[in-house]
C-alpha cells in the first residue's frame, strides 16, 4: 500500500523556519534590544524575552503566550524594525549564505514557514531567490504612530500549532522535508505532514529537539548532503572531524568549532586518530610515523609551535597531509587550517608547496597531489579534455617531493571523471573541494 508521500514522489518540498535557523539569532530578541536601548530596564526585559523565546522553542510554553508577551515587551516602531532589517541581513546563517545556488535553483520549492514576522523576514530572504508569496509568517498592528500595538490574531501561525495548520490549509502536493530549531517546526513530524524533520543546529541545539528528530544537521550544507542535492561544498565540513592534542589554547579551538567542523579532545589517540582529518596539536606534543601512517583521513596538522622535532615531516608530506606551524600565534594556525581545507591554500605550510588562491564564483575546484614524477599534470588534463571539462584556470607547485595542482573548472561533471582522476599513476590523494 502506498504512503501519501509515494503518490507525488516526483516533488519535494522544503519547509524552512527563519529565527536561529535561516539566521544565527532569534530576531524579536534582536529587536528588543534595538527598541530598549534607553529603557533603565533593558538587562532585565532582554532577559524576560529571551527566557519566553526558549520556553516556546522547547515547547514548555504555548507558542501564542510566548508571542503575545514578547510582544508587549517590545516597544518598538517601523523605525526599530529598519534598523533589525539591516541587523539581521549581516547575521544570515553561514551555510544559507554560502549555498545562495539552492535557493536559486529551488525557488519553487522553497517555503519560509516562520511564527516570527513578514516586517522583518521578507526583505531578509528575498535576495536569497525566495518568492514572496512561499513566506509564511505573522504581521505586526501599528498604531497612527508606526508603534507595534499587536499582531493578526487571525494568522494561524501566531497560535499554538501554527505551523501544522497552515501546511493542513495549504495541501502541499508531494514530499516534504522540514528543517527548523525549534519545537513547533518538530511538531509538523510529529503530525505526520513531513516526511522527515532535520533539527538544524548550526546557531544553537536545543536537546527536546535533537532527540525528537529523523536527523540532526548542524548545517545547510549537512542537510543538502544527505539529500544529495548540490551543494557550495562538496562534503560537509561537521563531517570532518578535528582532533585536539595536549594543550591548546581555546581560541584556536573556538575558530575552527566556528567554522563549522567538529571538535574531540582525545590526543593522538590511534583509534581516534585514524577517523580525524584535522589534527591540532599544542606545543610538546608528539606523534610517530607508526601513529601517521594509521591515520588515513588526514588532511592537515596544526602545530602550536616549532613541528620539525615533533612531527616526521617527511611521512607527512609522501601521504599528502600539509603542516602548519607557529609558535606565537594559535589562531593563525587555525585559520590556516581552514583556509586549506575551504580553499584548498597552502601559503606557509612548513611542509608543502605554497599557493596563495583567489576565490573562485560559479566554478567547481578539484585538489591534486602526486609524487613529483614527470607526466602527470598532462595525465590530469588529458582526462578533463577527453570529458570535455573546461578549466577555468590552474595553479600547480611543486617541491623535491610532490606536486600540488589546483584546477577550477565551470563544466558540471559525473562521478566518472573523480574516478579517473584518483586512479593516475603516482597520485597521492585527490579530493573535491566544491
Amino acid at each position: 500500500m502506498c504512503s501519501k508521500f509515494d503518490r507525488f514522489v516526483g516533488k519535494k518540498y522544503y519547509i524552512i523556519d527563519f529565527d536561529s535557523t535561516f539566521t544565527q539569532v532569534e530576531a524579536l530578541d534582536e529587536l528588543a534590544r534595538i527598541s530598549l536601548q534607553d529603557h533603565p530596564n533593558r538587562e532585565q526585559i532582554y532577559k524576560k524575552i529571551e527566557d519566553l523565546t526558549n520556553l516556546a522553542m522547547e515547547g514548555k510554553l504555548s507558542f501564542r503566550e510566548s508571542l503575545a508577551a514578547r510582544v508587549q515587551l517590545l516597544e518598538a516602531n517601523k523605525h526599530h524594525l529598519k534598523l533589525l532589517v539591516k541587523h539581521l541581513k549581516k547575521l544570515v546563517s553561514t551555510s544559507f549564505s554560502r549555498n545562495k545556488n539552492f535557493f536559486k535553483h529551488h525557488a519553487e520549492d522553497v517555503l519560509i514557514v516562520s511564527g516570527g514576522f513578514k516586517e522583518f523576514i521578507t526583505p531578509v530572504v528575498l535576495p536569497f531567490h525566495i518568492k514572496k508569496e512561499n513566506i509564511y509568517a505573522n504581521t505586526f498592528l501599528f498604531n497612527d504612530e508606526g508603534k507595534i500595538v499587536g499582531y493578526d490574531a487571525a494568522n494561524p501561525l501566531s497560535n499554538e500549532g501554527g505551523k501544522v495548520k497552515l501546511l493542513h490549509e495549504l495541501q502541499l502536493q508531494g514530499e516534504i522535508h522540514g528543517i527548523g530549531d525549534g519545537y513547533s517546526d518538530f511538531q509538523l513530524k510529529e503530525s505526520g505532514m513531513i516526511k522527515k524533520f532535520y533539527a538544524f543546529t548550526e546557531n544553537i541545539e536545543r536537546k527536546s529537539v535533537t532527540e525528537k528528530a529523523d536527523h540532526i544537521t548542524p548545517s545547510l550544507d549537512e542537510f543538502l548532503y544527505v539529500n544529495n542535492l548540490p551543494s557550495a561544498i562538496s562534503y560537509p565540513k561537521n563531517r570532518i572531524l578535528c582532533q585536539v592534542a595536549g594543550d591548546v589554547p581555546e581560541a584556536a579551538v573556538k575558530y575552527l568549532k566556528k567554522d563549522g567542523f567538529t571538535i574531540k579532545h582525545a590526543g593522538t589517540d590511534d583509534k581516534q586518530l585514524s577517523a580525524a582529518g584535522i589534527l591540532l596539536m599544542g606545543e610538546g606534543e608528539k606523534i610517530s610515523a607508526e601513529q601517521l601512517k594509521k591515520a588515513t583521513k588526514l588532511k592537515v596538522i596544526g602545530y602550536l609551535g616549532n613541528s620539525k622535532k615533533h612531527i616526521p615531516q617527511e611521512l607527512c608530506t609522501e601521504m599528502g597531509i600539509v603542516i602548519f606551524d607557529n609558535i606565537r600565534k594559535p589562531e593563525s594556525v587555525a585559520k590556516r587550517i581552514a583556509k586549506f581545507i575551504n580553499n584548498g591554500d597552502s601559503f606557509k605550510s612548513s611542509n608543502f608547496p605554497n599557493i596563495q588562491l583567489p576565490e573562485v564564483n560559479n566554478a567547481h575546484r578539484f585538489i591534486h597531489i602526486h609524487r613529483n614524477v614527470p607526466g602527470v599534470m598532462a595525465k590530469v588534463n588529458q582526462v578533463l579534455a577527453d570529458h570535455r571539462i573546461n578549466i577555468v584556470s590552474q595553479f600547480l607547485m611543486t617541491n623535491t617531493a610532490i606536486g600540488y595542482v589546483i584546477t577550477d573548472t565551470s563544466s558540471e561533471y559525473d562521478k566518472k571523471i573523480l574516478k579517473e582522476l584518483k586512479k593516475i599513476k603516482d597520485t597521492i590523494s585527490f579530493r573535491v573541494l566544491y
